[in-house]
């Protein structure tokens, strides 16, 4: 799951700005397609909700580098974790139905539930589950389900969960978590007697008439109009391929097109009304407890938006937006990146899809589009955001160039390691075995159960490696750091990565590896 998941940009307004004020279909046609070249993103989706309307939808640019079809407003892209809000509502409809509460423990429906800290196992609830402060690390165990398809079932995700060492006191602080929500959604499953798969299509989506939409991508029923996703290599964006666990669905499985997802907002707006207004899919006791903030999230310094508070509900972050509530989620899997935001007392809804991994895009297109609605001064949020990523990406550069130069010296001199000393087989008690192995004079590195985690090591300085991965889409090179017994052979290893823009979900600080042969 992406760093864009903390993404989600706070606005507020004071007054209701009046209609000549807003952002008109021709406008935001010119602002995409200008942030299509800014940030060189190949296909783009963007709808509109104002007054429980859909004012604008439209789909811009490719699906696909290789295929050169058309977005339109009916393309379907992977959400990714703006399924969560899916989650919570499945959850809060069991509330409704008295089959669980917020606070029943989880341990009543997952006897075998364990986290690293007994307590904290004991005290868990289904609300925890959902609200990011159970005091694992960010993106805790993410290598479970990221960045591919590995072999790690439910199974083996909630039993894992054990090994997570907590890096705060519970309750205490907010750390995005993901494989918790992969837990919600087999509360789901166990307390309704069905896959959250079929409750969310058959109890959300179908009631709401969202059609082409479905919990994964290996659902879908028709696949003639999905996006490829798309990710810089080696300098110069390219589709690559989609690999997703199936088993981290609830967390961010779902693949929608902006039209159907704006149904799903409009719903959101109306308190879980629909229809008529006469259906509801959850109370609106509901609806106000996943909009109600949970975990603080620091709000430090000023802000563009006179932002005071922010937070994460059930589902949702949080936040004032000058005197408006704002709800908002970001989304991100390999080369796919999406937000949905909601101003609900404004009535209004915006909705983001990208088929590429750079987060600034969508900000940039929400942001202008909010701008608007407040009646705020006029602001080049494209060129704001895209000096932004030149930044970051040239302070990231400086790191990692730094340390490539080392490898290169290192290599021109000839520098004389024992790389025999660094060979073995190495367990991690959540993540499994790691094969390092000597072949053809190079130490190479391959995770047995995530196996685009293989490439290279290069020596750079002491007991410390880069792992260089095959797959150059990643952008997560890493520092492997061997520890040594006494005989000089490596007994263990920890990692972690090197580049400041690597994902949060390449949790590699939290692996501790030991030598088992």
């Amino acid at each position: 799951m992406k760093k864009i998941l903390f993404a989600f940009i706070i606005l507020s307004s004071s007054i209701f700005p009046s209609k000549a004020q807003t952002i008109t279909s021709a406008e935001i046609d010119a602002l995409v397609e200008r942030t299509l070249k800014t940030f060189d993103v190949p296909g783009i989706a963007v709808a509109v909700i104002k007054d429980d309307k859909v004012i604008h939808a439209k789909g811009y640019g490719v699906r696909s580098l290789k295929t050169q079809q058309k977005v339109d407003e009916n393309t379907l892209f992977g959400v990714a974790s703006n399924s969560k809000a899916y989650t919570a509502a499945a959850l809060g409809m069991l509330v409704d139905e008295k089959k669980i509460k917020w606070d029943t423990k989880v341990t009543d429906i997952i006897p075998e539930f364990k986290l690293y800290n007994p307590y904290v196992t004991e005290e868990f609830t289904i609300r925890d589950l959902l609200c990011h402060r159970s005091g694992m690390g960010l993106g805790a165990g993410d290598l479970m389900m990221w960045p591919d398809s590995s072999d790690f079932t439910k199974t083996d995700i909630i039993h894992n969960l054990r090994y997570l060492k907590p890096v705060s006191s519970f309750r205490s602080k907010y750390d995005y978590d993901n494989n918790l929500y992969i837990v919600a959604g087999e509360v789901v499953a166990r307390v309704s007697g069905t896959s959250w798969e079929d409750f969310v299509e058959k109890r959300i989506m179908q009631p709401l008439g969202m059609t082409k939409t479905a919990a994964s991508l290996s659902r879908l029923k028709d696949k003639s109009n999905v996006i490829d996703p798309h990710a810089p290599v080696n300098g110069k964006v390219q589709a690559i391929g989609i690999d997703w666990s199936e088993t981290a669905n609830a967390a961010g499985g779902i693949y929608s097109s902006v039209s159907d997802m704006s149904k799903w907002v409009i719903a959101q707006i109306n308190g879980g009304k629909y229809g008529d207004g006469s259906k509801r899919l959850f109370s609106q006791e509901v609806h106000e407890e996943m909009w109600t903030p949970q975990t603080i999230i620091p709000v430090r310094g000023p802000t563009a938006y006179n932002t005071h508070f922010s937070s994460y509900g059930l589902g949702w972050f949080l936040s004032d937006v000058k005197g408006y509530k704002q709800a908002t989620h970001t989304g991100g899997l390999a080369g796919i990146v999406t937000q949905v935001t909601i101003l609900p007392e404004m009535k209004l809804g915006i909705i983001v899809f990208t088929n590429q991994q750079v987060g600034a895009a969508f900000t940039a297109i929400t942001n202008t589009i909010k701008d608007s609605y407040l009646g705020m001064p006029k602001v080049d949020r494209v060129a704001e955001y895209h000096a932004r990523v030149v930044a970051g990406n040239e302070n990231a550069k400086k790191i990692t160039g730094e340390i490539w130069t080392a490898i290169d010296t290192q290599q021109k001199n000839n520098t004389k390691i024992d790389l025999n000393q660094f060979a073995g087989t190495f367990r991690d008690a959540w993540f499994g075995d790691v094969v390092i192995s000597l072949k053809n004079g190079k130490l190479m590195f391959a995770s047995k159960r995530s196996p685009r985690l293989s490439g290279e090591m290069l020596y750079y300085k002491g007991n410390t490696f880069v792992a260089k991965w095959n797959d150059r889409s990643l952008d997560a090179d890493a520092f492997v750091k061997f520890n040594l017994d006494t005989e000089g052979k490596a007994a263990g290893m920890t990692m972690e990565a090197i580049s400041p823009l690597t994902d949060f979900s390449f949790d590699f600080q939290d692996l501790e590896f030991h030598v088992v042969k």
